[in-house]
């Protein structure tokens, strides 16, 4: 179907004052082109509108997108370095004053050589995000091993996308987020969709989720909840959270049982079909409905569905690798497009939906425990010697691997790690069992904090550093296709704001490390040494130039040379990354969720996001339209369960787990489980639902297990006015 039937033609007219930067959307990886709009004689963006030559969403936009534009000259925006001088205060908003950059530096450098001619190297850790571009994460993972000359760094992408990279490199031998490139999924013939709430998370795919509908595809959906695409769905598989590989693995016995597996391309391009089919075959639909709650009908009928197709594409998202067995969930899922051979071809294929906007460039080039740029690894001693050839360091410099981001607070929490530098993320809101990580938080020697509002976590810092937004610099991310694309800058940045890559100079300068990286003036100077580091590496980036980027509206990785286009098609010679080209099919035993529900915990508490709001929170809550559309969490409740418990819709309950609790009021629908609740995790301090979560971890991909665990609501007791005033 030509893309020109989603083309809308828009004349937009603009004031002479005005220019129009083209760039990205902030948030998550669909990464929306929009048009940043300038006032020339004040050098301050005044609005958005879509761009409409953008491939992958043709000029739509969400509620978030329309208004990230607001986060930049935003009241609550930082625009001097903090320092705090009461320790006593860690924890609250309390007790900073502001400093100039020198002061700040001094004391970050003075802090950090202390403690680690105290402690050692490896006192220093450094957490950060992948809502920073590419150059950006590459240089937070040299500035950690090369600067700080710590093992000890990893990111929130644990917390977020860890369990499809692990998955994804299981069944392929290589990590890319989508095989295929999202333009052909509305010429696909079927939709599997596992754990995403997609027309709330990732709205701006919905128009081609639809006309595969439209064209008389069909759409499968395994979701605990009835969201809005569950409903629209052909066949809603409502399994209970944390199931999916017993629904994984029934999918692909009924594959195999009834005629539908390609077995030449099993034969010629996969290992390990036997062994799988061994562990599966117990899981016949009357077994998995035992399991899932989902009657076998319906197993039956969505198993056929995907057999029949002469396309389709399996696609999830947060719902299956929250898990503590979140990559088992990823290469069972994957295991159904091996089997039938919908892989490596057009319309057909395996893709995550990204949360964060470089969930997949941010993973690829250092930031994580045990990686390098390239998606190298630090365990490789080949791979060592060739980062270190672009660092100029010699290999036995290179630190170790280091843990992965929840172990990291257990690190501090037994004075292994002593100080943190924290950038473009939050984890006293994102990371679970809340308690504990606050209470890590409060026990560091030191903690130093880089954003561009002050955000629950930069409450337990020593020093904040003023960050810029995104729209204040320029680089490349890479969004949920493996689409490599250009963020530009719109303004200057405000106040005394700097963008992360630059303090990382500064204080590598600073530090007295300065010689590895006082060449680097300019982003576009982290950009080329960003690609020659990750040049020969999995997810090769050399041939992706800021100019080719351009040229091209993005170019996919592996790019490797200036002549080569890029590979919007993974796979297409049959070829995968293991050494005999072929690719695993994984055989999954299934395991239940690390806390199942009982006589005082019965309930099972599933988590995520809703529309209007972004990860932690952070940037969104802030956003007066978004707050105003979703001010406050809440807990959906079956009113089957409402009328057990005895509560009202809008009430007040207590809702509680083994790790702690928080209030809320219920909002009572059908769109649940009778025995699941849910709450969204977009909010911080009391309102969190992470501190209830547990912190479970999957043993390969290290990724807490957000969605599932055992919870109990307490109905509050109405006090009299008597009682009320005693108190």
């Amino acid at each position: 179907m030509p893309e020109d039937k989603f083309f809308k033609v828009v004349a937009n007219k603009h004031h002479p004052s005005e220019s129009l930067v083209p760039t990205h959307c902030a948030y998550c990886g669909m990464q929306c082109g929009m048009n940043l709009r300038v006032d020339k004689s004040t050098n301050k963006i005044i609005g958005v509108e879509p761009r409409y030559d953008w491939p992958v969403t043709l000029g739509k936009m969400c509620p978030k997108g329309v208004t990230a534009y607001q986060q930049t000259n935003h009241d609550d925006r930082l625009l001097r370095p903090l320092i705090r001088d009461n320790p006593a205060l860690k924890g609250t908003k309390e007790g900073f004053r502001e400093a100039s950059w020198e002061e700040a530096y001094d004391l970050i450098v003075r802090k950090f050589h202390n403690l680690q001619a105290l402690h050692g190297k490896d006192s220093l850790s450094v957490f950060s995000g992948v809502s920073m571009t590419n150059e950006k994460c590459y240089l937070t993972g040299k500035f950690a091993r090369v600067a700080l000359q710590t093992r000890y760094i990893d990111y929130n992408g644990r917390f977020c996308m860890s369990s499809a990279a692990a998955g994804f490199m299981r069944s392929f031998g290589v990590d890319r987020g989508s095989t295929l490139p999202w333009t052909d999924l509305h010429e696909t013939d079927c939709l599997f969709i596992a754990g995403s709430n997609t027309a709330e998370c990732h709205p701006t795919s919905m128009f081609r989720v639809w006309e595969v509908q439209n064209r008389g595809g069909y759409l499968i959906v395994a979701d605990p909840r009835e969201t809005p695409i569950a409903r629209r769905a052909d066949i809603h598989l409502d399994l209970r959270p944390g199931t999916d590989l017993a629904l994984a693995n029934c999918m692909v016995n009924l594959l195999a049982q009834n005629g539908y597996a390609d077995e030449e391309f099993v034969r010629l391009h996969t290992n390990g079909y036997d062994e799988m089919l061994e562990v599966v075959k117990e899981f016949t639909p009357e077994y998995t409905s035992e399991i899932t709650g989902i009657a076998p009908e319906k197993l039956i009928r969505a198993a056929e569905i995907y057999g029949k197709a002469p396309n389709a594409v399996v696609m999830f998202a947060r719902g299956i690798e929250q898990q503590h067995k979140g990559s088992d969930n990823v290469s069972a899922y994957t295991n159904m497009c091996l089997v039938t051979g919908k892989i490596g071809r057009p319309k057909s294929g395996v893709a995550t939906f990204t949360g964060q906007g470089n969930g997949q460039g941010g993973r690829e080039h250092g930031q994580k425990a045990d990686a390098l740029p390239g998606y190298r690894k630090i365990t490789n001693p080949k791979h060592v010697e060739e980062v270190c050839k672009v660092w100029g360091i010699q290999p036995e410099e290179m630190p170790q691997p280091g843990v992965s981001a929840y172990e990291m607070f257990e690190l501090m929490t037994d004075k292994t790690i002593r100080a943190l530098y924290l950038l473009c993320s939050n984890p006293a809101v994102s990371a679970p069992n809340q308690n504990y990580v606050r209470e890590a938080f409060k026990g560091l020697d030191f903690m130093v904090c880089a954003d561009f509002y002050l955000s629950e976590s930069a409450e337990f810092a020593d020093v904040v550093l003023p960050a810029v937004t995104w729209s204040e610099d320029e680089g490349t991310v890479t969004n949920l296709e493996g689409r490599i694309i250009k963020i530009n800058k719109a303004q200057e940045p405000i106040g005394q704001s700097k963008p992360d890559w630059l303090i990382q100079v500064e204080l590598a300068e600073r530090l007295g490390r300065g010689q590895y990286f006082r060449h680097l003036k300019t982003a576009r100077d982290v950009a080329d040494e960003f690609r020659l580091a990750s040049k020969g590496g999995y997810a090769d980036y050399y041939g992706a130039t800021w100019d080719k980027i351009e040229k091209q509206n993005g170019v996919f990785w592996p790019c490797k040379n200036e002549e080569d286009p890029g590979t919007p098609h993974m796979f297409l010679d049959k070829k995968f990354y293991y050494p005999d080209g072929k690719a695993k099919l994984c055989a999954l035993p299934y395991r239940p969720p690390a806390e199942e529900p009982c006589e005082e915990y019965p309930l099972r508490l599933t988590t995520g996001r809703v529309v209007y709001h972004y990860l932690s929170g952070n940037q969104t809550r802030r956003i007066k339209f978004l707050k105003d559309m979703c001010p406050e969490p809440y807990v959906e409740v079956h009113p089957i369960q409402a009328a057990r418990y005895g509560i009202v819709h809008e009430e007040v309950v207590r809702l509680y787990s083994r790790r702690g609790e928080a209030f809320y009021k219920v909002k009572i629908t059908e769109a649940i489980r009778e025995d699941t609740v849910f709450v969204p995790y977009h909010f911080g301090h009391d309102q969190s639902i992470n501190l209830l979560t547990i912190p479970a971890l999957d043993p390969m991909s290290r990724m807490p297990e957000f969605k599932a665990c055992a919870a109990q609501i307490e109905k509050i007791p109405v006090r009299s006015p008597v009682e009320a005033g005693r108190s």
